[in-house]
């Protein structure tokens, strides 16, 4: 059996990925908030529907959400979710 090569991360898998630090700096951002959205979700028990409600969006925007659906959600809409379940986002600069 062949080993697989594995890489470690640099941190960032958009960036190791070959996308544009400023762009994966963004992507990394979406991924991190509907990670954080789902996870709330599920700990709150919510159904889709429930959620949905919550949020005020069609409970198919939130299949999307859960499913992971990256491209259908912008760094500012996911934002706007995280505000209505009374959450809010920071953002921390490091150099």
């Amino acid at each position: 059996m062949k080993k697989k090569k594995t890489t470690k991360s640099g941190g960032n898998v958009f960036v190791d990925l070959g996308f544009d630090p400023a762009e994966a700096a963004v992507l990394q951002m979406r991924a991190n908030l509907m990670s954080d959205l789902r996870l709330y979700i599920e700990k709150q028990k919510l159904t889709q529907a429930q959620a949905a409600t919550r949020l005020g969006i069609a409970q198919s925007r939130v299949s999307d959400l859960v499913r992971g659906k990256w491209d259908k959600f912008s760094l500012e809409m996911l934002i706007t979710l995280e505000a209505r379940f009374g959450r809010t986002v920071r953002v921390r600069l490091t150099p």
